[in-house]
This record gives C-alpha cells, sequence and structure tokens, in this order.
C-alpha cells in the first residue's frame, strides 16, 4: 500500500531545500531532435523518492506526464533476459561501455554486437529479443512489464511516436545494421516501431521511483506487491545500469554519484540503491550527454548529504528496528502506589519505546522516522534506545536531532538512552542534552514521572508516612495483629545515599519502608553500585528473599532520600512461630502474593520484548 510523507518529515523538508536550491538552474537544453520535446516546459522539476516498502517522499512537479525514453531501455532489457534467457542475450549484445554518444552506431567489429543495452543499438537488439506471446505482441508486452513495474497502467503518447516514428531515420538505419549483421533475426521494421512506442511511454516522476524501487526491493513492487521482474535478473539489470546508463557521463556518475542509473532525453533520471529505495528526478533541460543537467546536480547532492552511493553503507539493506513497545507494556523499575499503577497501565500507551540496531544510515533510520512521525499524534513522549546501535552516520545524526525538533512542535519528547558513544556528536548537531539518558531504565522512569504528572496533576508523587496497616505485605493483618508486631519490630532511619543492605552481607532481616524511597543496585566488577535493578518507594518491601532462605544479600540497597523502616529481624520472624503463627502465615501469604505479581510483570514483559 502506498504511504505519502508527513509534512513534519525532516527527510520532505530536506527535499523541499533541495528542489529550492536547484529550481533556479537554468543550464541545459530540451531536446529538440524530436520536435514534440521541444515542447516541454523547462521549468518543470520534481524529485521523488520511494521506499522498498512503498513510502514515497515527493516534491515539485512529480505528476507531470512525460515520455521515457530511454530509460525504458534498462526495463525492456530484464524482460529480454526472461524471454530468452542470460546466455543468448549476451550473445547478441555485449555489456561493455561504450564512450560513445547514446544515438551512435556503435556496433563491435566482426560480430556486430552492440556495445551495451543502453545506447540506442543495444535497445533495438533488446526489443528484437522481446517475444510476441500469449496473444499479445512485442509492444504491448513491454507497456504491460513497464506498467507492472510502475504499479499502474501505463499509455503511449501517441504524439510523440508519431514524431519519433517520422524522425527516426538513423534509428531505422540502425535496425537494417543489425539485420545484417543477424543480431536480429527478422525484418527490423516491426521491431524499430515498437522501440520507437517503448520510448513513447507515458510517466510521471514518481513513476520512475516506484520503477527503482521496484529494482530495489528485488524485482518485487512495493505498491503492488506483484513480481514485476524476476528477480534471477536484477543484478543483470543494475550491472547495466552502472556502467553503462548514463552514456558516457556512466563512468563519473559511478564515481561521484554511486547508483544505477538510468536517464532519458525526456528529462527523467532513474537510480536504484539497491534493496532500499528508487529516485525519480524529473527536469527536461539536457546537458551535453543527453543527461538531465538539473536531475544530475540533484542526485549528486542526494548521495552526498544522505550517504547513498552503493559502495558506502547504502547497500546494507538490514532494518535497524529491534522493539517497538509502550508504557503499558514495559515500565521502569521504579515501583509505584496503586494509583499510580492504574494511571500507567491505562496512559502508558502516550509513552512509546523504539529499540534500535545495527547501523544507522539514511536508509536503514529513514523508517524510523516515519515510524516516530506516524505515532506523534498518539503519544507525548517517544524514547529512542540506541543500546545495540554499532555507529550512526553523520546523515542519520542530523536527522535524529531534525526529528527531535520535529516532535516537538507537535507536543512530542524524544528521548534518548544508550547514546554515551555518540553524544558528543549529537550535542553538537542540536540534540538536547537533558533528553538523553545513559541507560533505558532511567529514560522510562523520567518519562513515566512526567506522564504522571499530567495525568494525576502536581501531587502525583506526594507520599504521606505509612501505617503498618497500610504497607502491602500487612494489610491483611487485624488490629490486636498490628500492635504486637508494632511493638516488637525495630525502626531505622537512614539519610541519602547511605547504603541499607550490601551486597555479601549476611541476610537477617526483612525491611518495610514507611517513608522515602531506596534503590536497588546489581553489584559491579567496576567501582560505583553497579546496575539500577529497581526502585521502592514507601509501602513496599525489600530484604525478604534473604530473610526466608538465609542466603547472603545479592545487591546493594541505597536511600535516594531520608528514609524510615520497620524491621522483621530473623529472630522476630522465629519468634512469631511461637506467640503469633498466624502472623507468620499472613505474612508468607503477601510475599506469595507479591513475588507472584513480580512474575507476571516480567511475562508481560518479555512478551513485549518479544515484538
Amino acid at each position: 500500500m502506498l504511504t505519502t510523507s508527513s509534512p513534519w518529515s525532516p527527510v520532505e523538508q530536506y527535499l523541499k531545500e533541495l528542489h529550492q536550491k536547484h529550481a533556479g538552474f537554468k543550464e541545459g537544453i530540451v531536446a529538440d531532435y524530436i520536435p514534440e520535446l521541444a515542447k516541454a516546459n523547462p521549468d518543470w522539476f520534481g524529485i521523488c523518492i520511494a521506499t522498498r516498502d512503498g513510502h514515497v517522499y515527493e516534491v515539485g512537479d512529480t505528476r507531470q506526464h512525460f515520455t521515457i525514453q530511454s530509460i525504458s531501455k534498462a526495463l525492456a532489457y530484464g524482460l529480454a533476459l526472461e524471454d530468452r534467457g542470460e546466455e543468448f542475450v549476451l550473445s547478441r549484445i555485449s555489456v561493455e561501455p561504450s564512450g560513445d554518444a547514446f544515438n551512435a552506431i556503435s556496433l563491435k567489429p566482426g560480430s556486430g554486437a552492440p556495445f551495451n543495452p543502453m545506447i540506442n543499438a543495444g535497445a533495438i537488439a533488446t526489443d528484437g529479443q522481446v517475444l510476441a506471446k500469449d496473444g499479445l505482441s512485442r509492444i504491448q508486452r513491454i507497456l504491460a512489464y513497464l506498467s507492472s513495474c510502475a504499479g499502474r497502467s501505463l499509455d503511449i503518447d501517441q504524439t510523440v511516436y508519431k514524431s519519433e516514428s517520422e524522425t527516426g531515420h538513423r534509428n531505422r538505419a540502425i535496425g537494417w545494421m543489425l539485420r545484417n549483421f543477424g543480431i536480429i533475426e527478422e525484418e527490423p521494421t516491426e521491431i524499430l516501431e515498437s522501440y520507437f512506442q517503448q520510448c513513447s511511454i507515458r510517466v510521471t516522476c514518481r513513476d520512475l521511483a516506484i520503477m527503482g524501487a521496484t529494482l530495489a526491493n528485488q524485482g518485487r513492487n512495493p505498491l503492488t506487491r506483484e513480481q514485476a521482474i524476476a528477480p534471477d535478473f536484477i543484478d543483470n539489470i543494475l550491472s547495466v545500469m552502472s556502467s553503462c546508463g548514463m552514456y558516457d557521463f556512466s563512468g563519473e556518475w559511478l564515481y561521484r554519484v554511486g547508483l544505477p542509473a538510468k536517464s532519458g532525453v525526456g528529462g527523467g533520471i532513474l537510480a536504484v540503491l539497491p534493496g532500499q529505495l528508487g529516485i525519480g528526478i524529473f527536469s527536461p533541460p539536457l546537458d551535453e550527454q543527453g543527461n538531465s543537467a538539473r536531475g544530475i546536480r540533484v542526485c549528486a547532492d542526494l548521495s552526498h548529504d544522505l550517504g547513498l552511493h552503493v559502495f558506502g553503507h547504502g547497500s546494507t539493506p538490514q532494518t535497524c528496528l529491534r522493539l517497538s513497545y509502550d508504557g503499558s507494556q514495559v515500565t521502569s523499575r521504579r515501583h509505584r502506589s496503586v494509583k499510580q499503577q492504574n494511571a500507567l497501565r491505562s496512559g502508558g500507551h502516550r509513552l512509546r519505546v523504539l529499540e534500535l540496531q545495527g547501523v544507522l544510515i539514511f536508509s536503514t533510520f529513514e523508517p524510523i522516522i516515519r515510524n516516530a512521525l506516524k505515532q506523534a499524534p498518539y503519544c507525548r513522549f517517544l524514547i529512542l534506545n540506541l543500546r545495540t546501535v554499532m555507529d550512526i552516520d553523520d546523515v542519520s545524526i542530523r536527522l535524529l536531532v531534525e526529528l527531535q525538533a520535529s516532535l516537538k512542535r507537535q507536543g512530542v519528547h524524544l528521548i534518548t538512552s544508550h547514546a554515551e558513544r555518540f553524544s558528543r556528536l549529537l550535542l553538537q548537531q542540536g540534540l538536547m542534552a537533558e533528553t538523553h539518558f545513559s541507560d533505558a531504565d532511567s529514560a522510562l522512569e523520567y518519562c513515566e514521572n512526567r506522564l504522571l504528572y499530567e495525568i494525576l496533576g502536581k501531587e502525583w508523587d506526594v507520599f504521606i508516612p505509612m501505617e503498618l496497616g497500610n504497607t502491602s505485605l500487612l494489610s491483611t493483618l487485624n488490629e490486636d495483629e498490628l500492635n504486637w508486631l508494632n511493638i516488637n519490630m525495630d525502626s531505622k532511619t537512614a539519610q541519602e545515599g547511605d547504603v541499607v543492605i550490601r551486597a555479601g552481607d549476611a541476610a537477617d532481616a526483612l525491611y518495610l519502608l514507611m517513608s522515602g524511597s531506596v534503590a536497588v543496585y546489581l553489584p559491579s566488577d567496576s567501582s560505583g553500585l553497579g546496575k539500577r535493578l529497581d526502585v521502592f518507594v514507601a509501602g513496599m518491601t525489600f530484604g525478604e528473599m534473604g530473610l526466608i532462605d538465609g542466603s547472603p544479600r545479592s545487591a546493594n540497597v541505597v536511600a535516594t532520600e531520608k528514609i524510615e523502616l520497620r524491621v522483621i529481624s530473623r529472630t522476630l520472624f522465629e519468634k512469631m512461630d511461637i506467640e503469633k503463627p498466624i502472623i507468620k502465615i499472613k505474612i508468607l501469604e503477601s510475599l506469595s502474593c507479591q513475588l507472584s505479581t513480580s512474575l507476571r510483570r516480567s511475562n508481560a514483559e518479555a512478551a513485549a520484548y518479544k515484538g
């Protein structure tokens, strides 16, 4: 299904700026050797990019019809290969650059074979290899083939065809020479007329981009999902486009732009980033080689600015989206009150997380931009987790910063995590420092806090000191049982930064947090507290596992602010066996329920992480 770009898209904004940059370029002359082509408006100018999944970015005169001309040669070559096979076609048409003009009478000495299928001699020979079959003539099959590549029904501009035919004397001479050498095996008139009609097929700039995306997608049209071109011959088509598609400018084109491409004297250029996208450019004024003068400049900028050169990162077509989930599925390690939990359960979908991976270049990061913009109307916070991203090129860094600004204009906060390796470059490009976090959990907690403020108001984080009966552990106890515990339990306080439990210590107590909060850290081999695992707030319990099984403490617990604790020591726990066994039973039941809740949460998160 075709999708178009968002007006907020940094990619669309870039194309608009590129179009504006080159719209005033006036060099080049509209083709006039075919009278009908001379009628083209030299100010027509369109730029279009189509991705392999059917997304289209377009600016300018992308819906203006013009004739495909020599761009058709690349696609017709694919049909000839399907009809005759590679070995047979190579025996008739070589694949060597000629260095000659597109309309040169350029045949190999001795064999009479055209140097390649991208010059007129080779294109006419190519049409001679296309078969009339299944009740369709040669030109009907070519038209249907190009239509399937464009994803819509194309037609022939009869006025241009007539003009082509009436002035095509040089091509007729080429046709008869090919017949003389046995390159084509029949009287060439019908082949020549098919060729003239093929060049007169009407397309738009967007059609060219979709055709390019079809080639990029191993021959499958990204809109219709139809296998338009046999995948076995995609490499053949792209190879001759790379070496010969821009006539005697092909070498410099490959050096500077680095994309398989084909131009036409109607002003079109079709370019392909294999595995990723297709590009269509339309601007009628031509340079001395017969290529769109403005189009050459635009493609050079696209390649440079977006890092599309085929011998750079652009040849790596893997996706960089690893996982996608929202804040109702996965939450931070900070434990919340029941009220806060309910708020996040109902409103957590307004917090989205995209976990990225691999190498971020234009062709892999562009779908992430689309994904982010698509979610923008439905969320307030978007986290990009870069933990498994190996590298980011300058293009993606610039687009990331522009995406942050674009989302901010829509009321969405873009947050990054695990980007330490790239932070200097991101900050230099303008990423807001306060929106970067060293780990995903801190980023989640930050976004949750802001979301809770929006949902619950400014009092969302006010905690009233707890009574024993209001704690989750002791909520099932009656008044007499609570009084007995209150008399027998120790009290303890700690200041911000104090270590309440240290990993490796003997486990001799269970703690009820009556006010404040503590953070739990998994110890690391290096200095410091280690990785944060959890945050507990007033009303919650910690240290229970060591009390039950007697194993040493496995984590560090640190006060994040002034705290008040009540303590159930091992001695008190054993005393309950004699004096108040019902209290011990109720505590163990509460602990079982808490462990069950934690396991369910882990299962829900595991399901989200599986995508």
